[in-house]
């Protein structure tokens, strides 16, 4: 019995924030309920990256913050969790209300702002978290680091994060840091890029452990500019790219009174742009180039559809408020029937 539609129509009577704050308190206190709601995992293990992952389909960065509830959704069944995004120090985010539900569109719009408890505080958690799914952390900059000392807190994350990470993930596409999607630009991305490299083969010697080392880019850029970054990041030994994060854009939402809210929009009209991001991308890079395809995944069919635009791996974060965590399960299914 699904019991997860009873759950949703209590918490979608709260404020958007409040309902995910109590969710994730529920499962940090009591991870065996992940599993329960889930019901049985499915094993269809791939490597890719140097890793071993149960299945295909992993937890979006965004949804665990603080790493707080590891343990409840690797019981759910992912084949990987992604956590963070995390920052140098804690971080309280911009201003609520900052979070807002779509239901009839099935969507969500946030402008959280990287709001966290500071990568030590996460990389502790990490640290005695039991799981079986590969982890990773995905690394920020603090909103009042200026532009230009970026990197800083990225190398400090890097370091934080290295030794408990099993893949490490650079943020420069969320909406919600005012000129983080700068670093996306030619020098400044190159730049980045080649500290990070260092800094990695650094850490790799020391830990005896060479992490791989991905970014998480954005849905609204152009042709150019998104084969400019894949070349970028090839060419610098990045191990991969996740694509995509959340869109300024309101596809299909133009009369909705709720788009006016600022912020970035994910779930269900994010998936036509992301699943033609996706195709582009390995289009470019070719077959062996790993991509994690994230944006839209709501049903079984959403996720194989993004598998055929080219996705290595999936991963879903709005999909699992609307559908609940049954929607691993399905997806998980639906990708290794289909390969």
């Amino acid at each position: 019995m699904n019991l997860y539609p009873l759950a949703r129509a209590a918490l979608f009577r709260m404020d958007a924030e409040r309902s995910h704050e109590l969710t994730i308190a529920m499962l940090s206190r009591h991870p065996h309920s992940g599993g329960l709601l889930a019901g049985r995992s499915v094993a269809d293990p791939v490597r890719l990256m140097g890793l071993d992952f149960r299945n295909r389909i992993g937890l979006a960065a965004g949804l665990d913050k603080n790493g707080e509830c590891i343990e409840a959704f690797d019981r759910m069944g992912f084949g990987f969790i992604e956590v963070g995004t995390v920052t140098p120090r804690p971080q309280a985010g911009n201003p609520r209300p900052r979070m807002f539900r779509l239901p009839a569109q099935q969507a969500l719009i946030n402008r959280l702002g990287f709001n966290n408890q500071g990568v030590d505080a996460l990389v502790a958690r990490a640290a005695r978290a039991r799981r079986h799914a590969v982890l990773g952390i995905n690394i920020g900059k603090n909103a009042d680091t200026p532009l230009e000392l970026a990197e800083y807190d990225y190398l400090a994350c890097l370091h934080k994060v290295y030794p408990v990470a099993d893949y490490i993930v650079v943020n420069i596409s969320s909406p919600n840091t005012v000129g983080l999607r700068q670093l996306q630009e030619a020098d400044r991305f190159e730049q980045l890029l080649v500290k990070l490299g260092e800094a990695r083969e650094t850490l790799a010697q020391r830990h005896g452990k060479r992490r791989p080392l991905l970014v998480k880019i954005a849905p609204d850029m152009d042709d150019a500019q998104l084969l400019a970054i894949a070349d970028a990041a090839r060419r610098h030994g990045i191990d991969g790219l996740i694509a995509t994060n959340t869109t300024v854009a309101r596809p299909g939402l133009e009369t909705q009174p709720m788009a006016a809210e600022q912020g970035g929009l994910s779930g269900a009209p994010l998936r036509a742009r992301a699943d033609a991001v996706l195709a582009r991308l390995r289009s470019s890079v070719g077959a062996d180039y790993p991509l994690i395809g994230v944006g839209g995944i709501l049903s079984g069919a959403d996720a194989e559809a993004k598998r055929k635009a080219g996705a290595d791996l999936l991963q879903i974060y709005t999909g699992l408020i609307y559908r609940g965590p049954g929607l691993v399960a399905e997806c998980a299914r639906a990708v290794a029937v289909a390969d």
